[in-house]
């Protein structure tokens, strides 16, 4: 619908939103959030989810990526081992009771995170 301001300039009319003394649309109010909204999904803790997390721990110690927490970069060299010989403490004692995605993950993961710990070290 077509509406004219008091200038007589033709204007939309915004449907539903209020429109200013130029006859004009004023900008909408920001809707309040709706409290049905749903919660965010929490991750699902599952053993690929769990390697990726020492992975990317992993990475933030190596100086590799930023701490979230700092967004800084911190490289700890000692703690970024002891994770790297925690994912080969759980690649030893759950041998032959992983799914061949699994074993790939965790094997592929302490392969990549040996070789910047290696390259890093020198």
């Amino acid at each position: 619908m077509t509406l004219q301001n008091r200038w007589g300039d033709d204007v939309q009319k915004d449907e539903g939103g209020l429109l200013g003394p130029d006859g004009q649309p004023l900008a909408s109010a920001p809707k309040p959030p709706q409290e049905d909204a749903a919660p965010a999904a929490e991750p699902q803790l599952d053993f690929f989810n769990y390697i990726a997390s020492l992975g990317f721990q992993t990475m933030i110690f190596l100086g590799e990526m930023p701490n979230p927490m700092t967004n800084q970069v911190e490289k700890n060299l000692k703690q970024a081992k002891f994770l790297i010989d925690t994912l080969v403490i759980l690649r030893d004692k759950t041998k032959g009771n992983l799914s061949k995605e699994e074993d790939d993950l965790l094997n592929g993961s302490i392969y990549e995170l040996q070789l910047r710990f290696v390259d890093l070290s020198k």
